[in-house]
């Protein structure tokens, strides 16, 4: 008989070319590109806030949370054991830890508690961080935000309603909210027949009594599509009365502290964002009072759409930006051929490419921000900001599925491996695009920018030529936008092509004024050139590779 030998004693093999984890990152220090930004932009007195959340969100625990939190899908609690109709959606305890985390850190009230110069680009330096981490709890925390613009048109509900969304206490019973130490709030707008288009919605409302009009009761009735962040404790939502299309509060609970007729009806079963309950939502009988000017609901939540379009600017940019600093990660420390990848010729090509994508949706970012700050004293900034978070919007999330595939890539077949960061941040990229109004939708928003509002073009040209002479390539592209918007032709057929164009151009001009000439050259020399196709690696070889990888990597 052969003698068998133990199988502690038959090692395999020994690992090695594998990358260690990566472990705590430290979103804020980590990231020259922010702090300059932060800084130029208005917002230096916030970074001692931001340093101690970058810190504290980029930790490998708040990671280890994120993936818990979406491995963990949150279930549909309908009915409780008794057979009572409770409408509740149950989550991983993780997605709570999350959720306090940035309740307390005011990622969803930052902008409103510090209102002043520089808050807005505090609010976005949070957003960026915190959505580096975890997209689906970042969903109620945009909400928030953008709730409170539409509130503050109705008085008595704002009085009542605003202190408790602003609180930096959060509070996840499903309770009265007059009980409660903070609050949520959430939106649904969209129905199955029309999706963006909201005039074709159906749900109706009718007043409780023979008052009707801003501040008062209704009751509403109908089904709504996507409801994301159902745990929520009020909604924003649309429905018709007689005299038009009007905005209402709907809360989980009505004053006399009953559960009000809000039926969750199914869960979605989504491609990403998957730590989030989006559901179905029936109303029946709803109580809910008017937010805003009766028939005049488009109108209530047109910031609304403004803080959420930007939330998403801004959180692309952010999955960006992780993405890249995962393949930094990987391709340093691992080897191919006898060298580091990172030291690959057509790798760095890859990693400096992405880089300045980055740096670009960021500088973008923080200037639509600045803008906002700005935009109740200056009507150049509001216009500026109406048309950028338009512009931002676009762009932004519609490169940042493309880069985080690239990133992914940069690791091969480990980086298609669950137990990577980067198939969660791959599936969550593409729900900003399509988040408060697709491509097109966005695209049509920019014409009616261009169209209505007489100071937005103007606004937007003036940013350009701060930049203009300093480079050839960007004097040329200016020149080309400036004929595009001279030609009325088939200009709906074209928006997405001047969309763009804007979006390049304002990138350009921004890098070129506040970023190192290495980062702005190659942004110049490779998106505003003729036959530059949007893939990523394509930079000229001339560019400085070792400073752009470098700025990337500072740690």
């Amino acid at each position: 008989m052969i003698p068998r030998t133990p199988l502690a004693s038959l090692p395999t093999h020994d690992v090695i070319n594998m990358p260690p984890h990566l472990g705590d990152q430290d979103f804020w220090q980590s990231d020259n590109a922010l702090q300059e930004g932060v800084l130029r932009e208005g917002g230096s007195w916030a970074a001692s806030h931001l340093a101690t959340f970058g810190k504290l969100a980029g930790a490998n625990d708040t990671f280890e949370k994120a993936e818990q939190a979406n491995r963990s899908a949150p279930e549909l609690k309908a009915f409780d054991r008794y057979g009572m109709r409770v409408n509740q959606t149950v989550f991983h305890p993780a997605y709570h830890e999350l959720m306090s985390m940035a309740v307390e850190h005011e990622v969803a009230s930052f902008a409103w508690n510090h209102a002043g110069p520089g808050a807005q680009v505090g609010h976005a330096a949070l957003t960026y961080m915190f959505s580096q981490v975890e997209g689906g709890a970042m969903c109620p925390m945009a909400m928030v935000y953008a709730a409170i613009p539409a509130l503050r048109t109705t008085p008595s509900v704002a009085d009542e309603w605003v202190p408790r969304l602003l609180s930096t206490h959060y509070d996840p019973r499903d309770v009265p909210v007059t009980e409660k130490t903070g609050a949520t709030a959430g939106m649904f707008m969209t129905e199955k027949q029309g999706g963006s288009d909201v005039r074709t919605n159906t749900t109706r409302a009718i007043a409780v009594g023979t008052s009707t009009g801003i501040g008062t009761e209704y009751r509403l009735t109908g089904h709504k599509y996507f409801c994301s962040a159902p745990m929520c404790d009020a909604f924003l939502t649309l429905a018709y009365t007689d005299i038009g299309l009007s905005c209402f509060l709907v809360p989980r609970w009505t004053p006399d502290a009953e559960r009000n007729g809000l039926f969750l009806q199914r869960m979605k079963d989504k491609l990403g964002n998957r730590s989030n309950a989006s559901t179905e939502m029936e109303l029946q009988d709803t109580w809910g009072v008017m937010v805003g000017e009766e028939g005049r609901g488009v109108r209530t939540i047109i910031d609304m759409v403004q803080g959420n379009r930007m939330a998403c600017c801004v959180s692309s940019a952010g999955l960006m930006r992780q993405g890249l600093v995962q393949a930094l990660h990987h391709t340093e420390n691992r080897s191919a051929f006898g060298n580091p990848l990172i030291e690959q010729p057509l790798m760095r090509n890859v990693l400096a490419d992405l880089a300045i994508e980055v740096e670009a949706a960021l500088v973008l970012s923080l200037r639509i921000a600045r803008a906002l700050d700005e935009g109740d004293t200056d009507e150049d900034a509001a216009a500026l900001a109406r048309i950028g978070t338009a512009i931002g919007k676009y762009w932004n999330c519609k490169r940042a599925p493309a880069h985080v595939g690239e990133s992914l890539e940069c690791h091969g077949g480990s980086g298609y491996i669950e137990e990577s960061i980067m198939p969660r941040l791959y599936r969550e990229a593409p729900v900003n695009s399509i988040w408060e109004g697709a491509g097109n939708i966005v695209c049509l928003d920019v014409l009616r920018a261009m169209q209505r509002e007489s100071a937005a073009i103007p606004a937007l040209l003036s940013e350009l030529e701060s930049a203009s002479g300093a480079n050839a390539a960007l004097d040329a592209a200016i020149d080309n936008l400036r004929n595009e918007l001279k030609n009325p032709d088939d200009l709906e057929c074209r928006a997405r092509t001047v969309t763009e164009l804007m979006a390049i151009t304002l990138q350009g001009a921004l890098l070129i004024q506040h970023a190192p000439a290495a980062v702005s050259g190659a942004f110049c020399a490779s998106r505003l050139a003729p036959r530059w196709s949007g893939a990523y690696g394509v930079l000229p070889a001339d560019v400085d590779f070792d400073f752009i990888i470098g700025r990337a990597q500072h740690a």
